[in-house]
């Protein structure tokens, strides 16, 4: 809603295209090799950081895991920015920091008291976003076709605009971040993530089509909100931004906290002892209220941009492990490796590869760093 216009406007239909079918090939490579992964063990809480803990050791799962809470923990601060912004599209006098907070104390809430409430309110905002999403593809089409093939990049070079779109294609750890609640994660893990890729990527072609051949490269930059001025009925997507947008946030704050509770329990964190202890409902509540204040922090010093890239770079640390994780097993032919999903090897190598090579395109320091799993040259 927020930034898939503004990247048509910089790159153009094709390069748009070409992000998109760069970032689902990540995801795809990468939703493949866990639910390969997660139908050879029990995987347990904790989502990637278990899985990779459990196939590479404690050492190696913490490396990645801390970055991976890190990078859920400030989704949730960008998805709040987000839902800030569409917002004052509504109520343009209201004040950014008073929305911004409560906001926050709402979705931390929710998460607070159960995962089963966040979970049940995602029906209904799915609802929502349908709708909004109808009500633009239906929207008024120009006369003449305006299809802009190739953008100028004034904005952003490429590879920038591919980190701060990124983050739109990484809601596939949703069902592994809640691997400690789900009845029959082997089954529910795979089906529910290959089926969201999918659909997602037929949804995000289409909009870049629809951005590209209705709406200018001039207006797709200056005017993020531009989808709620071409829509059949405004307030329709107007309400589909404000629910994407807090159903995200919802979804990384019940994830992150479990990632934070499942390090803590394998002693990986610093205070372990107290991140590791639940509330009456089961809830990890001091990870959670942890969480909460990080985002927060995000959330005031935080630019919306600045957010999208450190999370994009922090997501291609954690797929690219999880892929090479599978590759490794596949190629030692390791006995107990047997999943009841098998995919090909070519799958987690490319994975491997593209995520490490996305990360030295879009920032070599980052990327070396990544790689070395040392992040103290950054700070």
């Amino acid at each position: 809603y927020l930034r898939l216009g503004w990247v048509v406007g910089n790159t153009g239909f094709l390069g748009a295209l070409f992000i998109i079918l760069m970032a689902k090939t990540i995801t795809i490579t990468t939703g493949l090799s866990m639910s390969s992964i997660t139908t050879n063990i029990k995987i347990g809480a904790g989502g990637a950081y278990s899985i990779i803990s459990k196939s590479l050791g404690l050492e190696a799962g913490g490396s990645v895991g801390i970055p991976f809470y890190i990078s859920q923990t400030l989704s949730a601060a960008l998805y709040i920015v987000g839902f800030t912004e569409g917002w004052l599209r509504i109520f343009p006098s209201h004040n950014y920091y008073l929305i911004a907070i409560l906001t926050w104390m709402v979705v931390l809430t929710i998460s607070y008291i159960s995962a089963n409430v966040a979970i049940k309110t995602q029906y209904f905002i799915m609802m929502i976003i349908a709708l909004s999403l109808a009500s633009f593809v239906l929207g008024e089409t120009p006369e003449t076709s305006q299809l802009t093939l190739v953008g100028n990049l004034e904005d952003v070079s490429f590879w920038g605009a591919f980190a701060i779109f990124f983050p739109a294609v990484t809601g596939i750890m949703a069902g592994a971040n809640l691997s400690g609640e789900l009845k029959n994660p082997k089954i529910a893990i795979p089906r529910g993530t290959m089926a969201a890729i999918a659909i997602t990527l037929v949804i995000y072609v289409a909009l870049a089509y629809l951005f590209s051949s209705r709406i200018s490269a001039e207006v797709l930059r200056s005017n993020q909100m531009a989808m709620i001025d071409y829509a059949l009925w405004a307030p329709a997507v107007i309400m589909g931004i404000l629910a994407a947008t807090f159903s995200s946030a919802l979804g990384s704050t019940v994830g992150a906290p479990r990632i934070l509770q499942a390090l803590a329990a394998f002693k990986s964190v610093p205070f372990h002892r107290v991140f590791v202890q639940k509330n009456e409902n089961g809830e990890p509540a001091n990870a959670t209220i942890f969480t909460g204040v990080i985002s927060l922090i995000a959330i005031i010093l935080g630019n919306l941009d600045a957010l999208a890239t450190l999370i994009t770079m922090f997501f291609l640390i954690t797929y690219g492990t999880l892929n090479a994780v599978v590759l490794i097993q596949q190629s030692m032919k390791i006995i107990s490796f047997r999943p009841s999903f098998r995919i090909p090897r070519f799958i987690p190598l490319i994975g491997t590869v593209s995520c490490g090579a996305v990360m030295f395109l879009i920032n070599p320091i980052f990327g070396y760093c990544g790689h070395r799993g040392d992040y103290s040259h950054l700070f």
